[in-house]
């Protein structure tokens, strides 16, 4: 097994540890909170760190160049944005900022697929 072998299947694991702890989460929030530790007062420094970690992804994929990675990346951007803001329209909170930011992520993914149709 080559080192690459070895990378994809530990991001295969990745990919199951994450989808477990989301499902968790989509299921029973609290006990998602419960089975990951964290705390809900911690919440505004645990964004700073998501934030830090996305630009640090966003970087990659800028400087990589490659559609299929920006498209990827943007799409779960998008559908970040548009996720965050069905749960405050639930909550009966304003919107406008999330959606501009899933419109705005969404608007990358369909530039970078066009731009992967016109090589």
């Amino acid at each position: 097994m080559t080192l690459a072998q070895v990378a994809i299947s530990l991001s295969a694991l990745g990919v199951l540890a994450t989808g477990a702890l989301s499902y968790l989460f989509l299921r029973d929030p609290v006990a998602g909170m419960a089975q990951t530790t964290h705390r809900a007062e911690k919440l505004p420094e645990v964004m700073a760190d998501r934030y830090i970690a996305f630009t640090a992804l966003t970087i990659g994929a800028t400087l990589y160049g490659d559609m299929k990675v920006i498209a990827v990346l943007f799409g779960a951007f998008a559908f970040m944005g548009f996720a965050d803001a069905w749960i405050y329209r639930r909550g009966g909170f304003p919107i406008a900022k999330h959606m501009a930011a899933g419109v705005l992520a969404m608007s990358v993914v369909v530039i970078a697929l066009l731009a992967l149709t016109a090589e």
